[in-house]
């Protein structure tokens, strides 16, 4: 396949891309056509001011919007409620931990596992029921970001966490991670 992007190439690819991130994993024939052809398709977006972010490695795409303060953002910011961003916290720092133990590719968490994780922030007061649900209400707010994929199980729903995760939750964010604990903590999850 040549460098160059023609539509019939490019169609799948762009509007792949423009509706969020690309899994190796979910589309191995585009995923195959964004590596021959990530050249020209960053050549492509740079003229929208939107970065092409691949990682081979662990096998996502996704754009980005490139710094410029003359240029309004293509790629909107989502801003995150209190819970949200902690269990993601959790859940990035969960993934470096089962990154370190080398031992399997993918993280794969129960529901129950989350809310044991989250609980540690949590009131001693809180009621049980309305906590699971609260949690519940999170977690789907992570699979709709893409962090997390539901998998069907006929058990407790399991999810894998993504590791795309690992490009928006980088190393210094988690440098900070035990401060932003403490201020979760005396927030309360509850906001």
């Amino acid at each position: 396949m040549s460098e160059s992007l023609n539509h019939a190439s490019l169609s799948p690819l762009a509007i792949g891309l423009l509706k969020g991130a690309l899994y190796r994993d979910q589309d191995e024939r585009l995923w195959s056509d964004l590596l021959n052809l990530q050249a020209a398709v960053r050549d492509y977006f740079s003229v929208l001011s939107l970065e092409l972010m691949l990682d081979e490695a662990e096998g996502y795409a996704f754009l980005k919007s490139k710094e410029d303060d003359h240029l309004p953002r293509l790629v909107a910011r989502r801003p995150l409620s209190y819970p949200v961003s902690l269990l993601l916290a959790l859940l990035r720092k969960k993934l470096a931990e089962f990154d370190a133990s080398g031992s399997e590719t993918r993280l794969v968490l129960a529901r129950d596992d989350m809310v044991e994780m989250v609980r540690v922030f949590l009131p001693a007061h809180s009621n049980e029921a309305r906590l699971v649900d609260q949690i519940d209400t999170h977690i789907g707010k992570i699979v709709e970001l893409g962090f997390l994929r539901k998998l069907k199980s006929s058990g407790s729903p399991g999810f894998e966490v993504r590791r795309i995760l690992k490009a928006f939750v980088d190393a210094h964010w988690l440098a900070q991670f035990d401060a932003r604990l403490a201020e979760y903590r005396e927030r309360g999850f509850d906001e």
